[in-house]
């Protein structure tokens, strides 16, 4: 798919997101087993659930912007019928008229500006017909394990289930190859039920924060309340099964996904990682596991380990270690940024591998001034 260069920016605004022994918090169902030196806690630290609002079908109208095509005709007059573009800098061109500024208008709002624009040159109010014929200035981005990846137009309301029926449905082999010049798979009837992809680690990005969706019980259990409605520039990425990579986030000088292909500890992680930034928050070190929906996490301190007074801990694949800048006080608020700390992460490397096949990997982090929220 060849995109745009302004698509890059898009991309790169996603990114712009207690002892010795660990204490586990359980969110899933059904926990993995737990390293020797975790427990399993009994108080539950819920993320909120999905805000009913994102259910509702938008009312607003489209909003034009550039790269958005109109027809435009003076009805009645046949010979100014005209095809323009929306421009760069959000003006459009018709007939006599300058350059009218049409950027964040609705169609209708178009058409009264030309109107109004006419009678400077024609005494007589003339009637005006406008068209949009294609929506490219609001889209939506579909990555990960599907048919056909990609940006996508987002010309009217579309909930989350028709935008992965339109890239393709669940593709039961990886898809980065399609934008390697490769022949995509054809479209899957539906959204298909290849549980190639993980469902678990599927996420939605959107404004920097990832929304509480829950894919599985989404795609797997036809759970409809998890069908939200899309925004622009959203972010909807479905991860390979077989991802199985550590991220290291937070304040470490490298923030990176590691292979866990060999047993990888938290000390080694963590070095791997490039070493904790002066001043980090040693003992409020967390580690998120499992379904990113019903994640468990551990708040392990790192500085007893790393002296001897605890145990090292063993990373399982998928694991997400965050070294905080400052102390937690809720939890909730605490998973949820890593959270979104990490979808960015992920959202900033998939879309500007979409982009080039030559975007260096990187590490999205939180200024060094932010505090984790301490308030309800």
């Amino acid at each position: 798919m060849n995109l745009p260069p302004t698509r890059l920016a898009l991309a790169l605004v996603l990114a712009t997101a207690l002892s010795g022994c660990a204490t586990w918090r359980r969110h899933s169902q059904a926990a993995p087993a737990l390293p020797a030196a975790f427990t399993a806690a009994t108080a539950p630290a819920e993320l909120a659930p999905i805000d009913p609002s994102l259910l509702q079908r938008p009312t607003s109208a489209y909003r034009l912007g550039p790269g958005d095509k109109l027809e435009i005709e003076v009805l009645g007059d046949v010979d100014t019928r005209s095809i323009t573009t929306v421009g760069p800098d959000g003006k459009i061109y018709f007939y006599m008229l300058p350059g009218l500024d049409v950027w964040g208008d609705t169609v209708a709002q178009v058409r009264d500006k030309i109107i109004d624009g006419l009678q400077k040159f024609i005494r007589e109010k003339q009637p005006v017909s406008v068209t949009l014929l294609d929506a490219e200035s609001e889209r939506v981005w579909i990555l990960g394990r599907l048919n056909k990846p990609g940006v996508y137009p987002l010309s009217g309301p579309t909930t989350l289930l028709e935008a992965i029926a339109e890239a393709g449905g669940l593709s039961p082999r990886s898809a980065t190859a399609s934008f390697a010049g490769a022949t995509p798979l054809p479209p899957a009837a539906g959204i298909g039920s290849d549980e190639a992809a993980d469902l678990s680690r599927a996420f939605v990005i959107r404004h920097g924060q990832m929304l509480h969706v829950d894919f599985t019980r989404l795609l797997h259990d036809g759970d409809l309340s998890q069908n939200i409605y899309l925004e622009p520039d959203d972010f909807i990425y479905l991860p390979a099964g077989s991802t199985g990579s550590v991220h290291v986030l937070g304040a470490v000088f490298e923030p990176r996904a590691l292979s866990s292909d060999t047993q990888l500890t938290l000390v080694k992680a963590v070095a791997d990682a490039g070493g904790t930034i002066k001043n980090a928050y040693l003992s409020h070190v967390a580690i998120v596991r499992g379904s990113l929906s019903q994640p468990q996490v551990a708040v392990v301190n790192l500085a007893a380990i790393e002296s001897g007074q605890a145990p090292d801990v063993l990373l399982q694949p998928q694991d997400i270690v965050y070294v905080p800048f400052t102390p937690y006080r809720v939890l909730t608020r605490y998973v949820d940024m890593i959270l979104d700390t990490f979808a960015r992460t992920v959202g900033v490397n998939e879309g500007a591998r979409v982009i080039s096949n030559q975007a260096v990997p990187v590490g999205v982090n939180v200024p060094v001034n932010v505090s984790v929220p301490v308030g309800p």
